[in-house]
């Protein structure tokens, strides 16, 4: 018999619930586990400032004693307002090849969700758009990145099963980095430099690209990423929480702002070495010898990028502002070595951000996927 519980988000608790999924994927070459203290910051209500416009509900599954699965359940109310819906969200869903499990586990969300007043539950998504989301459904056998979910084959079967049909899709690419910056982007990238005054920014400083771009970075991204599917703008607290988080770990070389004739900024695009392999010897976690791994992940030799962002501001879409920012970072990854490199997930429907990507020799390699069902 399986018995789900609701638990209340205490560290420790929050601990065992985050445990869980280290413990399932143990030993699994292509899932990448979480750094927990992040894990941790994000689930809860007292530190993740989106907590301030969500709420959230957290399940464990248990068979004689012992988990076998978890879940999150979440009501991001700013989205709601903005869209008129009434979601529910499910999330931080992992559980064993069991539909007894499966089937209590979201049927425990469900439940939340129309206690709450909810007619309808999507996911796997969390509180915002920077946290991971979308279950894969296709590319098990490849590497995940610390940026996105990783799950069992099993796990959309169960989903489809309980009567989740297809809400929306992710895809994602594997690229080649090229030996030199292609004469098609040297070309349009010097044409919409000299068509709109614009210029490249490079920081040597982190003190100073935080006094200078820290919130200008995350307002633009709220510009450009308005449109996308259940995309929740970042408050000023939430801006300032990861300007703090997030902006200490970049390698600057890797950071490329661009600029107008008044200094606004119009786009940014920001990688970061594959942190996968790190994780994985870490563990997810700093001590007693993870940050040792984590520190060689972000200092030492690799041979993958990841592409974490590309923002460009909408008055400047579609101008070949992008073959600006490539020609500024493709140098750079050739520098530090990288033969490959991996987008983020982008929606199956994004050709704009899919046709970016054509100097790359670009190779979808992995899909996911988020589910609705009417509740």
């Amino acid at each position: 018999m399986v018995e789900v519980k609701q638990i209340e988000p205490t560290k420790s608790n929050l601990k065992k619930f985050i445990q869980f999924e280290l413990d399932l994927y143990k030993g699994n070459d292509s899932h990448v586990p979480p750094l927990v203290l992040d894990e941790l910051n994000t689930l809860s209500p007292t530190v993740n400032p989106a907590f301030d416009f969500c709420e959230a509900a957290y399940f464990m599954a248990y068979r004689d004693g012992k988990p076998v699965g978890r879940i999150a359940g979440i009501i991001n109310h700013q989205v709601n307002k903005a869209t008129g819906e009434l979601d529910a969200r499910f999330g931080f869903i992992d559980f064993i090849d069991d539909y007894e499990v499966s089937e209590a586990l979201l049927g425990a969300v469900e439940e939340w969700g129309r206690s709450k007043g909810m007619t309808k539950i999507i996911g796997p998504l969390s509180f915002t758009d920077l946290d991971k989301e979308g279950m894969l459904i296709e590319g098990f056998d490849q590497l995940s990145t610390m940026a996105t979910i990783h799950n069992y084959p099993y796990y959309p079967q169960h989903i489809e099963r309980l009567g989740y049909e297809k809400e929306s899709d992710w895809v994602e690419f594997l690229m080649e980095v090229p030996d030199g910056i292609p004469e098609k982007h040297n070309r349009i990238a010097d044409i919409v430099k000299k068509k709109y005054g614009l210029r490249v920014l490079k920081y040597t400083s982190r003190k100073k690209i935080k006094d200078e771009y820290g919130r200008a970075l995350f307002h633009l991204i709220n510009e450009a990423y308005k449109d996308l599917y259940q995309y929740s703008p970042l408050t000023e607290r939430q801006i300032s929480h990861y300007i703090d988080e997030y902006l200490n770990l970049l390698n600057l070389d890797l950071v490329t702002l661009i600029v107008d004739k008044e200094d606004q900024l119009i786009a940014v695009g920001i990688s970061m070495p594959s942190m996968s392999r790190a994780l994985q010897k870490s563990g997810g976690k700093m001590l007693p010898f993870g940050w040792w791994h984590l520190l060689k992940g972000l200092k030492g030799k690799n041979d993958r990028v990841d592409l974490m962002l590309v923002g460009v501001r909408p008055d400047y879409q579609n101008k070949g502002v992008n073959a600006l920012l490539f020609q500024d970072l493709i140098p750079q990854y050739i520098k530090y070595g990288y033969k490959y490199a991996e987008s983020n997930p982008e929606m199956e429907t994004n050709s704009k951000v899919q046709n970016q990507w054509e100097a790359f020799a670009p190779h979808q390699h992995k899909r996911r996927r988020s589910f609705r069902k009417i509740l």
